[in-house]
């Protein structure tokens, strides 16, 4: 998913929006070579050692890689996928969410 995650972060910068990610390479040193070569510029957190049993899959009840959380501007989570949404899906998602954080920021 990184192409898409890359033209996500591109496309929505200066926007209400915020791309994380975990990554659950077990190997640290190899975990930032893949980020330097795959382009991650957005804020990614690492999983510990344990890999998918790390400490942050654990606390979001994790139990597929990849896992991804749509969050609202109120923090509340609106979406959750377990594999791949595919891309359009998610771009509809994430623009709806989008147009909604505009609103309320509006009439605030």
């Amino acid at each position: 998913m990184y192409p898409h995650e890359r033209s996500l972060v591109k496309r929505l910068a200066g926007k209400s929006f915020a791309l994380l990610g975990v990554n659950s390479d077990r190997d640290r040193g190899q975990l930032k070579k893949t980020m330097k070569q795959e382009q991650i510029t957005w804020r990614s957190f690492w999983n510990g050692p344990e890999g998918t049993g790390g400490p942050i899959s654990k606390q979001w009840n994790v139990r597929g890689w990849p896992t991804m959380y749509l969050i609202d501007h109120n923090g509340v989570i609106r979406h959750k996928f377990t594999g791949s949404p595919g891309g359009e899906t998610l771009d509809k998602l994430i623009e709806q969410l989008l147009e909604k954080a505009e609103t309320a920021a509006a009439d605030a």
